[in-house]
């Protein structure tokens, strides 16, 4: 059975690799060029500076998934709304990994201070991470139509969100991330 546990430096090449994956055969990022190890330790480290959680699931000594939260945008008065990012290896597909990593990301982002956390998924016709947030719940608010072009085709994307702790009831504990 998998854990899912903080992740360290030495995770970034499975993280890499799994990601790969995803840039080159799936349609849930819309990056085309996956992105190289360095890359990927530094778009770590960018999550890992600003106090935010970057996750991975072990199994058997193995990296099989990871996920993080980032700033939904990259203005500060957006350090309170993260965008979640969650990718398994295609292996560890479909066995409930992705809703235990996803509900893992969700508690330490409320730990964190978080209050809201949107989801931006590639292609809408991308069932399994659609109602991998639903199942968690997500709402949809939106979709964009047509806003990329993938593998031969225009691909829409799905807009959710899920509000945590207190939402927008109270001020946010501004000493949560730094700026």
């Amino acid at each position: 059975m998998p854990f899912i546990r903080p992740s360290r430096a030495d995770d970034i090449a499975a993280v890499t690799a799994i990601y790969a994956h995803h840039v080159l055969h799936g349609t849930g990022t819309f990056e085309t060029m996956p992105p190289q190890t360095d890359d990927m330790r530094a778009r770590r480290a960018d999550v890992l500076a600003k106090g935010l959680p970057y996750l991975v699931a072990e199994e058997e000594g193995n990296v099989v998934g990871f996920a993080y939260g980032n700033w939904f945008k990259p203005r500060p008065a957006y350090r309170f709304s993260v965008e979640d990012s969650i990718y398994l290896a295609p292996d560890a597909q479909r066995n409930g990994l992705g809703r235990a990593l996803l509900a893992e990301l969700l508690a330490r982002c409320e730990t964190a201070g978080i209050r809201k956390v949107m989801a931006i998924v590639g292609d809408s016709a991308n069932a399994g991470s659609v109602g991998v947030h639903r199942a968690l719940g997500f709402q949809q608010v939106g979709i964009i139509e047509a806003c990329g072009w993938k593998f031969g085709a225009w691909r829409d994307i799905v807009i959710m969100q899920k509000t945590l702790g207190h939402g927008n009831a109270e001020p946010p504990a501004e000493h949560s991330f730094h700026n």
